[in-house]
């Protein structure tokens, strides 16, 4: 008897729902209905990114689509325009002002890439190396340059590279008279003067980036290599460099990009004189619409020069990942 009856109270619990096997599928059977179907709405995920886009559609992929539809014309911003096709890209190759203004933009990738990440990989490698008091404070100097405007730093060394500027005032102090010069003036010594103010703007950004990633490398490792007799060049080249490919990929990045649309030093400092000897993409882009009154050139140049950018950008991503994988 005791056994059929709490059978019976076995069978009587599952059907009534005290028993444990009734609830779970009850819980279950509630959670299933109570689980968001997603079918059919797909659509969804974009919802949330549509506020951002129509910014970006609005501020960037429109203003680049028109730039795109004026260089297909001849037109001077007042009369009607006319359809010309392909005839203002084509004049960027058979005009020599505008092949030397490309030209220019590739020499300043030297002093504002290049040579700046040269000059700050080896300066951040001997910081982080070295026991250097006030290593804040000379952080805080050499990015100083970043955080004053363009146009001031350009007017300061537009004085420092005058005939009675600085620059020469050195030289005539140590006896080097011959050399003095207007700098800026110069056909041959201009661009790389206007050159030069860029690598002082850029080294200071290069050798922050490279000093944060410098500071993430283990102590581990700079022991285990003077442990097997590496030396400090070694060191460099093996352990220093390889570790902050990442910080020289975004470091290349921003001065490249820097470097090909470069405009305000070139306007304050030399206006794309003597001559058309620092003459450069920007400044033709500024000239051509707003002085000359070639809107459709201008449209052509500034068009050519965000592919550059992009496809150099893109390249220098592509070489970074490469080297990092």
């Amino acid at each position: 008897m005791p056994s059929s009856l709490q059978q019976a109270r076995t069978e009587n619990g599952g059907r009534n729902g005290t028993g444990r096997s009734a609830p779970r599928g009850g819980a279950t059977r509630r959670q299933s209905r109570r689980r968001p179907s997603t079918q059919g709405k797909w659509f969804l995920p974009y919802l949330f990114i549509l506020p951002a886009f129509l910014v970006y559609a609005a501020f960037l992929l429109y203003p680049l689509a028109r730039a795109v539809h004026l260089s297909l014309f001849e037109w001077d911003g007042l009369t009607l325009a006319t359809f010309v096709g392909f005839d203002n890209y084509a004049a960027i190759i058979s005009d020599e002002r505008l092949r030397d203004a490309f030209g220019h933009a590739l020499v300043f990738v030297f002093f504002y890439a290049i040579l700046p990440v040269s000059i700050g990989l080896v300066l951040a490698a001997v910081l982080s190396r070295a026991r250097v008091r006030g290593l804040s404070l000379f952080r805080t100097v050499v990015f100083l340059p970043q955080v004053i405007a363009m146009v001031v730093v350009a007017v300061a060394w537009r004085q420092i590279y005058a005939p009675d500027g600085q620059l020469n005032m050195v030289l005539r102090a140590v006896g080097l008279d011959d050399l003095t010069r207007a700098w800026l003036g110069d056909y041959t010594f201009s661009l790389p003067a206007v050159g030069i103010i860029g690598t002082w703007v850029s080294t200071g950004l290069v050798t922050v980036l490279l000093l944060a990633g410098m500071a993430k490398i283990p102590l581990e490792h700079f022991e285990s290599a003077r442990m097997d007799g590496a030396g400090p060049v070694r060191e460099f080249f093996s352990i220093i460099v390889p570790a902050v490919r990442a910080e020289i990929t975004v470091a290349l990045t921003l001065t490249v990009v820097a470097s090909l649309k470069t405009f305000d030093l070139i306007y304050v400092t030399t206006s794309g004189g003597p001559g058309s000897s620092t003459t450069v993409p920007s400044y033709e882009v500024y000239r051509r619409a707003f002085e000359l009154g070639q809107v459709g050139s201008a449209a052509a140049v500034g068009v050519t020069l965000t592919a550059l950018i992009f496809l150099i950008s893109l390249t220098i991503n592509r070489i970074g990942d490469r080297s990092s994988s």
